[in-house]
């Protein structure tokens, strides 16, 4: 039976034909996706930080003095690289729930 007002039938009903049919159940893949977006959405800005930190110790090692304007633009890179890895979590987010 359908559904009042549905023109889909409803996920008992799915499962019933598949039994009926001898067919699997298809798989829901939004928590699989949801996990690959925020896994590759964070890779990038983790490596992006990683490899800015190791740089502005460097650029710190060599010339102590420039600590202030060396220090703001890291803070306002990395700020840049974490806004992505929150969009990755938004990303899947959405992708989970809607």
């Amino acid at each position: 039976m359908w559904q009042k007002g549905s023109r889909t039938p409803s996920r008992k009903q799915k499962s019933a034909v598949c039994r009926r049919n001898k067919v699997p159940e298809p798989i829901d893949l939004t928590k699989i996706a949801a996990g690959l977006a925020i896994g590759l959405g964070s890779l990038g800005p983790a490596l992006g930080i990683g490899l800015l930190a190791g740089r502005a110790m460097e650029a710190l090692g060599r010339n102590p003095e420039a600590r202030g304007p060396i220090q703001q633009n890291m803070i306002l890179a990395l700020a840049f690289a974490e806004a992505i890895a929150i969009y990755a979590l938004v990303v899947a987010v959405i992708i989970l729930f809607v």
